[in-house]
């Protein structure tokens, strides 16, 4: 396996995305909602943490590198999440200047800790991830309706939630709030996101997306994601359901088996990317991300398909997750490569 490429622990002034311009009145492009932290991950591969002798820090959550990911593609991208008012918290700031994302919607919630993530890596399937900072509530749990920018959110040429933010009050009622604010027809979409970690139940988590899937217009998810959405791990069955409920593009993420996308036009499949995998743990935030700049580009379905997953293929060959998000031109050349040996 060949030797991931190195990052930075958090981006320079030099580094920074080239983003669209944004003055006062400009829209976003992008507005994600949800997770944030710092994820702690180990520059030995192969190896427990109890072994490991050094990390490198790197900013994380969902919502965060989706949003990360959207910026790296040129996209006017904004988060709306909370974080801890530490040392942890004033990085995520420094960072998401770094990586172009406007950070107005990241405030501080007094006597909470930014939340922490560690893992270890075990190429190519198992990727162990521990929560730290995160019991009893994380800050980006404590996000409330009257804190948002609904005009804002309505503006955006896509909005971003994810399963998570439904998993607990306040930021629950403030996940629906926004995709309430949503008009029909626009580019809405919701990440299922589905961690049992944060949940009392599978049933209790299934409600909640239940509550918030006709007010998506795309929905994306793994196998067990969307069995947790509705009932059933058949990829055709779920994209299925979820068009009943009127989701306009239901993609089903299946791993090795590729990516199943399902809207007007009917179903389009797209394989896998062939990559030597280091670390998965990135590679839907990237996917999602790749998949909010093909929407906006107005693709149609089977290129968006082919754009995110070669994304997701590149992330998952490199240890970080947001740091490690590509460029338009990688993911194209990375496209390219595979038509070739296709």
């Amino acid at each position: 396996m060949a030797a991931p490429a190195p990052f930075p622990p958090a981006p320079r002034k030099e580094d920074r995305a080239a983003t669209a311009p944004r003055g006062p009145d400009t829209p976003d492009d992008v507005i994600t909602m949800g997770r944030v932290g710092v994820d702690i991950y180990p520059d030995q591969i192969g190896v427990g943490l109890d072994r490991v002798s050094s990390f490198g820090k790197y900013l994380g959550g969902t919502a965060t590198n989706v949003a990360v990911a959207a910026a790296r593609y040129g996209r006017r991208a904004a988060l709306i999440t909370r974080t801890g008012d530490d040392a942890f918290g004033r990085y995520v700031h420094q960072a998401l200047e770094g990586f172009g994302v406007d950070d107005r919607y990241v405030t501080p919630v007094p006597g909470r800790l930014t939340p922490v993530a560690f893992c270890e890596i075990f190429p190519p399937d198992d990727f162990p991830l521990y929560f730290y900072g995160r019991d009893p509530k994380a800050p980006d749990l404590e996000i409330h309706g009257s804190e948002l920018d609904l005009p804002a959110i309505r503006a955006a040429r896509v909005f971003w939630a994810t399963g998570t933010g439904l998993c607990q009050e306040p930021s629950r009622s403030a996940t629906l709030d926004a995709l309430r604010a949503r008009d029909p027809g626009t580019l809405t979409v919701l990440d299922l996101d589905y961690r049992p970690m944060f949940w009392e139940s599978r049933d209790e988590a299934r409600r909640w997306v239940r509550e918030a899937l006709p007010h998506a217009s795309v929905v994306a998810g793994n196998l067990d994601e969307w069995s947790t959405a509705v009932g059933t791990a058949d990829p055709h069955e779920a994209a299925a359901a979820a068009r009943r409920l009127g989701v306009g593009l239901a993609v089903v993420k299946q791993g090795p088996k590729g990516v199943l996308a399902v809207d007007d036009g009917g179903p389009v499949e797209v394989p896998p990317v062939p990559v030597d995998v280091v670390n998965g743990l990135g590679a839907g935030d990237a996917f999602g991300g790749a998949l909010c700049h093909g929407l906006l580009s107005g693709w149609d379905t089977e290129r968006v398909m082919r754009f995110a997953n070669a994304a997701g293929a590149i992330v998952a060959s490199r240890i970080p997750c947001s740091a490690a998000m590509p460029t338009a031109d990688e993911v194209e050349a990375a496209m390219d490569g595979v038509h070739r040996a296709g």
